[in-house]
């Protein structure tokens, strides 16, 4: 089973051999493709073109022209829905958040400034912990709001370091 969405409107579709069924009814069509990228749909009587714009795999989102109009369509399938049901379907969207001190240390060094944007995995500080540097890095992609320590500073565990 799929989800589908177009325009604001969600579709539950199923596909069982040469049938495709679109929330709990048979959808009769005829799919003929041109090219790679153009489809010729017949429905109702009526003939459509079908243009692929574009495909996102990782977002699961299809941009067409259905005759010259464009349509964004967004897919969900079983395990996105699986996710969604558990509330685990936003962690593809991970923006950063604050950052805390995982362990007691000293601020050995900061990498950022307030106003910097940084992407997911940038160094943005070092904190030295049991004679060791640690490098800590960017949860996610963001803009750094504030600085919450100072170079040579004492921080304790689950301190704010940094927010976004």
């Amino acid at each position: 089973m799929y989800s589908v969405n177009i325009k604001n409107s969600v579709f539950e579709v199923e596909k069982a051999k040469e049938t495709v069924v679109v929330n709990g009814n048979i959808l009769d069509w005829d799919i003929s493709q041109i090219n790679e990228r153009h489809y010729n749909v017949i429905y109702n009587d009526k003939s459509f073109n079908l243009e692929v714009v574009s495909l996102d795999i990782e977002t699961k989102t299809v941009k067409l022209k259905l005759n010259n109009k464009p349509c964004e369509i967004t897919l969900k399938d079983k395990f996105d829905l699986l996710l969604e049901k558990l509330g685990m379907n936003n962690l593809h969207n991970k923006v950063a958040k604050d950052i805390k001190a995982p362990m007691p240390g000293l601020i050995f060094d900061i990498k950022v400034k307030e106003g910097d944007e940084v992407k997911k995995g940038d160094a943005v500080l070092i904190l030295e912990a049991m004679k060791m540097e640690n490098i800590l890095k960017s949860p996610g992609d963001g803009t750094v709001k504030a600085i919450k320590i100072k170079k040579g500073q004492s921080v304790e565990k689950n301190q704010v370091l940094i927010q976004f």
